[in-house]
This record gives structure tokens, sequence and C-alpha cells, in this order.
């Protein structure tokens, strides 16, 4: 070829290079595939298949039978895989009509962190579809296949005994993990609510019992059982309420699942291996976590029971409506005859033209003349100048409006005898003056702020609190009494100064302050529980509220009216108080606008401002205790016991203010400490539970807190906390102790304070040591603990003092002790407890023991809210035997 040519031949090599399409690389061929072998089988109930499968079988049996619609029969399937292939599972298909379930063995089932439980033997009941028809044949298919090379199994299947409950006839059954049991129960036409109570004698393993409705498929492994319906966790004790109007169909599935682990009921997990060889995701077998439960479907009560119920709560509460209203008009005709009868004394007699005389036993004053009550100069002159003016004497005190502010008098004048008949006391000058005259012209503010007025307070506020116990050394009719035997002991006059307006505003703020706090309190708790009983009825989650279930009616989304309607009593009663109150406080100012020389200057001052934030305590406790039963647990137990703390509190600052009227703590100081140990209630609730530091601090805060009150009381407030306290302190205990043994100066307070200190330093020492669970009803036995010493202090004070108990406080104080000891029986039954898990509260569940409605809490709160009620008028009436007597003869203690 000539070089023309061959280069000729070479362009058109690469043109055909680059042009023709790139060699096809031949495709491997796919290798001949043989197909799976598919073996169909007809099957028969109550019969044990052992066979064998692999990766190229697929095994089919066929079943049928027949379906009447007026009768229901469950289906259960049970296989067992006996070859030990873990990695390769075997696969089971149920076809049904209407469903198709599938699960393999061995079953892997996931407890808490992902942990693997795997199980060998399965048995599930089928869902039973329905049908229109009077008997139709079904039928049905179980397909088995698998990926490993031969595995043999156990197949079997059978009809369900006892498949529909019957109504009030119990029925026991096994269950596991990988073997769930459920049965369905069809509602009576008479019956339009049951209660379906599952019990069990061994606590583990933890359960779950599920009501779903009747459809298919039916969740019923651990795994998916929260999926529908209603449910909760199950030791030895399960109910829950059911009503009809809830299942369209009138029937529903009883499921009951057995959990993998035991951490749900309180139990502790289970030890998981972990060999050197095996992987952390290789499952565990838990062999056979077996339990034998009873079930039994009873009816629940009927709607009259409901009007029966409410009618009776009505009827108990509104009683003592009725009950005051009579008593308040038998006082009234009394006290229309006891004014009668004193305007027939006062009348001049047809005989002599004189008035008659009236003795001391009829006006109440008999108990003080043993004691030197009847001299006036045991207390000071500001309630008396009238009485020494029409007795030509001089006093030792201030003023009032119109004389020489602060000047002190000496006595001119012989005073008459010890006992002086209350008929010969003039209280012409004292009914006569003009009201503004009986009270103080400076404001409170103004008042602290005098400097002598300051150094009156140290002088008056250091006096010995009690008399002696035995009488006063007689003295000679007519002998003088000396400026000390004015001075020698502190009366209620000493600490009734202020002006009554002041300190009537500032005792009302009492109430608005907690009228206030209601409100911006009660609000959000309300939403809060409207939150949850929701999230109730949406989830199907009954772990989430500890309820007694075994007396739980529900009433529209409320799962436990009864535990809400059995706290009408605090309301109710509360509105009472308030209006006895109202009513007291109407005749009290009626009195004081007829200048009734009583109201002005004799018994313990009135002040209503406490009481009404009591009765307002009251009210508010019913209400939140009722929130609070409408989903109890422990985030929100703080609602329930919030108001009990204020109670307390009000009731230990009413008794304080009965003798100290003048120096008992402001509504704002009084209502800041409240809010501090609210503050810490929920801090011990949330963070106290087996915290050493926790207790550590708030031991200390406890007995610093005592000491400092302890200060406070003993002193009546005349003492410093600044830099220089412990070097009083000191220097207190060395002229005291060391220099001098001497007691204290204020026995009777010293004893009242000292038995004080050692409750509270007991209970300190007592939380430190135990560290209880309910933190909340540790510091609310605290408050209960210092009103009971502080009541029975001033119950034998006023009884050491001469002064005796009316009829009716006594009753109050006899009824209202036994009522709170039948309440506190009941308290202690304990029917469900937040400080265990929602399985564990419910071994305490207990029936109904009232009208098949009301449980043991809600006797105790009946008879709570009628002992507090009772309490309150304890307090109301307690000094009604002063009323008449003159406060500078009303020895504070």
């Amino acid at each position: 070829v000539s070089g023309a040519g061959a280069a000729a031949l070479a362009w058109a090599l690469l043109a055909w290079a680059l042009l023709s399409p790139p060699p096809v690389r031949p495709q491997p061929q796919p290798q001949p595939h043989r197909d799976r072998d598919v073996q169909e089988k007809e099957a028969q109930f109550n019969t044990t298949y052992i066979d064998w499968v692999d990766a190229n079988l697929l095994n089919i049996y066929a079943f049928n039978h027949s379906v009447r619609r007026n009768r229901t029969e469950g289906v259960r399937v049970s296989v067992n895989v006996l070859s030990d292939h873990k990695d390769r599972p075997v696969l089971f298909v149920v076809r049904q009509k209407e469903a198709v379930v599938s699960f393999q063995v061995p079953l892997i089932l996931r407890g808490l962190y992902q942990r693997k439980y795997a199980y060998q033997e399965v048995s599930r009941t089928l869902c039973q579809p329905q049908t229109k028809a009077e008997v139709e044949t079904q039928h049905f298919y179980v397909d088995v296949s698998t990926l490993s090379l031969n595995t043999s199994y156990q197949l079997r299947v059978t009809r369900v005994e006892n498949f529909v409950l019957r109504t009030n006839e119990r029925f026991s059954f096994n269950a596991t993990a990988a073997q769930p049991q459920y049965f369905k129960y069809e509602f009576p036409e008479e019956v339009d609510s049951v209660i379906v109570k599952v019990t069990s004698a061994m606590a583990f393993p933890c359960s779950v019992i599920s009501i779903q409705d009747i459809l298919c498929p039916v969740y019923d492994l651990d795994n998916n059982v929260a999926f529908i319906g209603m449910y909760q966790t199950m030791t030895k004790k399960a109910a829950i309420t059911v009503q009809k109007k809830d299942f369209p169909s009138h029937s529903f599935y009883v499921v009951v699942v057995v959990k993998t682990e035991d951490e749900a009921c309180g139990g502790a997990l289970p030890y998981y291996p972990l060999s050197k060889d095996a992987s952390p995701d290789e499952p565990v077998d838990q062999h056979n976590r077996q339990k034998t439960l009873e079930v039994m479907v009873s009816p629940a009560i009927t709607s009259e029971a409901y009007v029966r119920s409410v009618l009776f709560c009505l009827g108990i509460f509104l009683s003592f409506y009725v009950l005051t209203l009579l008593i308040a008009c038998w006082e009234s005709c009394r006290q229309h005859k006891r004014k009668g009868l004193l305007a027939a004394m006062d009348s001049p007699s047809l005989d002599t033209g004189h008035s008659r005389s009236m003795p001391d036993s009829f006006l109440n004053h008999g108990p003080y003349d043993s004691y030197g009550y009847g001299s006036f100069g045991n207390g000071s002159s500001s309630s008396t100048e009238g009485i020494t003016d029409s007795l030509g004497s001089a006093e030792v005190s201030y003023s009032y409006v119109g004389q020489e502010q602060f000047k002190r008098r000496t006595p001119s004048a012989p005073m008459r005898p010890l006992s002086i008949a209350m008929g010969e006391r003039s209280l012409e000058n004292v009914a006569g003056r003009p009201r503004m005259d009986s009270l103080s012209s400076v404001e409170e503010d103004d008042y602290d702020t005098l400097a002598d007025i300051d150094y009156d307070k140290n002088v008056i506020r250091t006096k010995v609190c009690h008399p002696p116990a035995l009488p006063a050394a007689p003295r000679w009719p007519g002998e003088p009494l000396t400026p000390l035997s004015f001075q020698q002991y502190l009366c209620v006059a000493d600490l009734a100064r202020k002006d009554k307006r002041v300190l009537r505003k500032k005792y009302q703020i009492y109430f608005w302050n907690i009228a206030t706090i209601a409100v911006f309190y009660a609000l959000p708790v309300i939403q809060l529980v409207i939150t949850y009983q929701t999230v109730v009825n949406v989830t199907g989650n009954q772990d989430i509220c500890y309820y007694n279930f075994l007396c739980a009616h529900p009433l529209g989304n409320l799962s436990a009216f009864n535990n809400i309607l059995s706290n009408l009593g605090y309301v109710l009663l509360g509105l009472l108080f308030l209006l006895i109150i109202l009513q007291r406080e109407i005749n009290y100012n009626r009195a004081l606008l007829r200048n009734d020389a009583h109201a002005l200057e004799c018994g313990i001052p009135k002040h209503f401002g406490l009481f009404y934030a009591m009765g307002t305590a009251l009210m508010m406790e019913g209400l939140l205790s009722a929130c609070y039963h409408v989903c109890p647990n422990y985030t929100n137990f703080q609602f329930d016991t919030s108001f009990m703390y204020m109670i307390a509190g009000l009731c230990m600052l009413k008794l304080y203010q009965k003798r100290h009227p003048d120096i008992n703590a402001s509504a704002y100081s009084a209502y800041a400490c409240l809010a501090l140990v609210i503050f810490f209630s929920v801090v011990g609730v949330v963070f106290g539970k087996g915290n050493t530091v926790f207790w550590i601090v708030f031991s200390v805060i406890h007995i610093v807190a005592t000491l400092l009150l302890s200060t406070q009381l003993y002193y009546m407030g005349r003492w410093k906390l600044d830099s220089g306290i412990l070097r009083r302190i000191l220097h207190v205990l060395y002229t005291d102790c060391v220099r001098q043994c001497s007691g204290p100066m204020y026995v009777d307070r010293m004893v009242l304070l000292v038995m004080g200190n050692i409750i509270n330093w007991s209970l300190a020492a007592y939380g430190l040591i135990v560290r209880p669970n309910d933190f909340a009803s540790y510091l609310l036995a605290i408050g209960i603990c210092n009103l009971l010493l502080y009541f029975a202090f001033y119950i034998i004070m006023k009884l050491r003092s001469g002064e005796r108990i009316k009829l009716i406080p006594l009753l109050c104080i006899i009824s209202t002790s036994v009522v709170w000891g039948f309440a506190l029986f009941f308290f202690f039954q304990g029917l469900s407890t937040w400080q265990k898990t929602p399985a564990e509260s419910r071994e305490h569940n207990r029936d109904c023991i009232l009208l098949d409605f009301f449980d043991d809490h809600d006797i105790w709160h009946f008879l709570s809210s009628i002992a507090m009620f009772g309490s309150f008028l304890v307090l109301l009436t307690l000094d009604d035997d002063l009323d008449c007597v003159q406060r500078d003869k009303i020895y504070v203690f």
C-alpha cells in the first residue's frame, strides 16, 4: 500500500472508532430460582400439629368454623418453635375475613432502656368479625414461613371457653407477656355502666388491664396495649368503670397483658446478663413470666343513686343552717327577756322608790372576786376612767381626746374594797361619753413612732402576764392602792390602746388579701385540673390520677364525682361561718352606735377581719380540695394543702389576737410567712424525697424560725435583731444563770415556749432522721401540732385565771373533739397514695361504704369540714363569758 493509501486507511479507522457505539458487555444471566413449595392443609380445632418449615417451604393451614349472630366464640392460636434459630425467626400470619394478625417466634418485646426479651411460646386470641346472618361459616388461614434452613414448630388452634364474661361471675385465667388474654363483655339492657374488677394473689409480674372497643385488630401486646381505649397498670388490684354510652356496640373487650418488666409497678429491674461473647443487642429469654388473674364485671350504681347521694350531702350541711337559725332565734328571745328583766330591775320600786340592785352572779362576775379581779388597781386606767372618775379617784394612764395626753395621776382618795358588785359600779360616765372619747386620736403608725410611746411599750409589755394562782393578800377596806398595784399585771386593756378604727382596717386586710390570693390561686388551678382530666379522657391512661378506683363514680367528663361532691361541706359551712360573723359584726356595730358600755369597755376587743379570712379559707379549702380530687397526684397535692396551712396559721393568729390585739402580726407579714411555708412545701414535694441536703437545710431553718418566734412572743416584740444580738444573749445568760440563779420573769410564757420548742425540735429531728416521703403532710403536721399546743395552753390559762367556759363553747369543744377523732380515723385508712406507683396505690383501694357512693375519704371530707366549722365556732365563742368584764380585769397570757 502506498503512503497516501495508508494515511487514508488510518483516517478511516480513526473515524470508525470515534463514531461507532461502545461495545455492549454481556449481562450475567440470573440463576434459575427454585419455586417455593406451598403446602395447604385442612386443619382441625383442638389438634396439635408438629411440623417443619424452611426457606423453600410455605405451610398453610385452613380452618373453618360456624359463627352465630347471637353467640360469640373466641379462637386462640398457640405456637411453639422447637428449633433454636434466634437470628432467623418463624413468621406466622393469620388471615381472617376482616383482619390479618402476624407475629414472629421467637417474639421479641422491648423493655426499659430498649432491652430485648425473647419468647418461644406465643398464644394470640383472634379478633372475632361480626356477622349479620343467623349462622355463617367463616374461614381463616394460618401461614407459616421462615428463611432458616430447617425449623420445627408446634401449632394448635382452640376455641376459648368463657370468652364472653357474665355479669357478677368470676373467671380465672393465666397470662404471660407473649400469651395475653382478652374477653368480651356485652351490656345487659337494664345496665348503663359496669365496673370491671381484676384481682390477683401475686403482685408480680406487673400487668396491664385495658378496655377496648370491639374493633380489629385488638392491641394485646406490651408494646401496643396503650394505643387505644382505657388502661391501667396492676399488681394485685385493678378496677375500671365503663359506661355504655362510650361504646356504640354496647360491648367491649377486657384485655389483660403481662409486662416484660416490673418497673412500672414499682418492682426492680431484672438482672440483664451479658456474657463476654454475647452482644448487647442479643435478646434475653425470660422463660415463664406467668400470672394468674381473676376478672369480674359487676353493674355500677344507677342514676337514682347519684340523685340520692347529692340530696344526702345537701341535707347534711343545710341542716346546720337550720340549726344555726334555731339557735339564733333562741338567743334573740333570751336577750329580749334579759333586757326586759334589766329594765324592770332598773325601774323605781313601788314601795321605796329606789332602783333594785343586781347581784354579781347575774352578770357573770363571780369567778374574778377570789383573785382580786374586782380591784381597779390591777389594770390600766384606759378602760376604767369612767369608773374611777365616778368614785372620785384618779388614774394612772393615758387620757382620752380632749385631755392632756400621757398625764399620770396618783390615787387621791381611798379605793373601795376588792369585791365590788357590778350593780354598784357606775358606768354612766363611760356610756355617756361620745364614742370618739373611747378611741385613740392617733393613727397606728404615728403611735408607734413617738419616743415616749416606745418607752411606755417597754413599761407595759414587760409587766407580769399572770396573777399568782392563790388569792391576793387581803387589804383593809379603804386602804389606798400603791402605784405598783396598777402596774403589777398585764391586762388586755394594756394591749388594746390603739385606735379601734385603725385596727379594724388592719385586720380587714386579712380578708381582702386572702380573697385576692384565692382568686389568683384558684383560676390557674381549675384550668390545670381540667387539662389533667382532658388528658386522662383522651389518652385513656388511668395511671395519671390516683383515684380509689373501686369507688370512683364518673359524671360527665369527671372520673370521680363522689370525691368532688363530698367537698361541698367546706364551702357551705365556710359560707355559714361568714354569715354568723356578719351577724355578730352587725350586732356589735349597733351596740357601738348606741354607746353600749359593754361593747365599748368590756370583753375581748372585737375584730372580725381574721374571722372573715378563716371562713374564706375554709371555702377555698373545699374548692381546691375538689380541684385536687379531679385528678389527684403528687404534682397537684399542694392544691389540697395550701389553704390548710393558711387555716392553721390564721387560727393561731386569732388566738394570739384575742389577748394581744395591738401587737398581732400584720396581714402582709403573716401571708408572707405562709407563702414561704407553701414554697417549702412545693420544694419538699419535688426535691425532698431522699435528699439529705434539703432535709438538713429545712431542719436548720425550722429550728432557727422557732427560736426567733419564741423570742418575739416572750418579749412581745420588744427586742431587736441586729449585730449585737449575740452579745446581749451572752450577757443575759451570764447575769441570769452565772451571777445569780433567777427564774424567768414571765413563767407562763416560758412554759408555753419551752414546750413549743421541745415539740418543734423533735419534729425537726424526726424529719431529718426519717425523711418522710409525704413532705406536705409532714409540714402540715408541724402547723397542727403548734396550733393544738397553743389552744391547749389558752384553755388551761383561761381556767387558771378564774375564767369559765360557757355552755355553747363547751359543747362545741366536746363535739368537735369527737368529730375530729372519727375524721382522723377515716383519714388514716389510706385508700390511695401517690407516694407509690399507680399500681401499688390501687392495692389500697376499697369499696364504697356509704350509700354505695361515698368511700372512707369522702367520710373524712364530711367529718373534717364539720370539725373545722366547729373549731371556728370554738374560737368565736370561747371568750363570750368575758363580754361583761372590764378589759383591765382580763389577764393576758
